[in-house]
């Protein structure tokens, strides 16, 4: 399974109050879960830098990464930026 890292920073639009993000974090998820059924969400971040969030998702098949970051970008009013993730090791023994 490829392990990806994907990078969210809100649009200024995406909640008027900073209470309002539960709702749209619950919306945003559920929508994920329910059409990519196929990825292993891995580990959630917020951070205080460029991203406002970091996911850790694993997956087989890369068209389900792809949808996950566009219902984020959509329904999430999101910027998104998906990395592929090789474990060291195994980036070292490519080499």
């Amino acid at each position: 399974m490829t392990t990806y890292i994907m990078l969210s920073r809100f649009s200024p639009e995406a909640f008027a109050d900073p209470k309002n993000f539960k709702d749209l974090a619950a919306t945003v998820s559920a929508r994920i879960a329910k059409q990519c059924p196929d990825i292993h969400w891995k580990g959630s971040f917020a951070t205080l830098g460029r991203f406002d969030v970091v996911d850790f998702v694993e997956a087989e098949d890369p068209k389900q990464i792809e949808k996950a970051a566009m219902i984020i970008r959509a329904y999430g009013h999101s910027m998104t930026e998906t990395l592929v993730a090789t474990p060291w090791k195994e980036f070292l023994s490519v080499l």
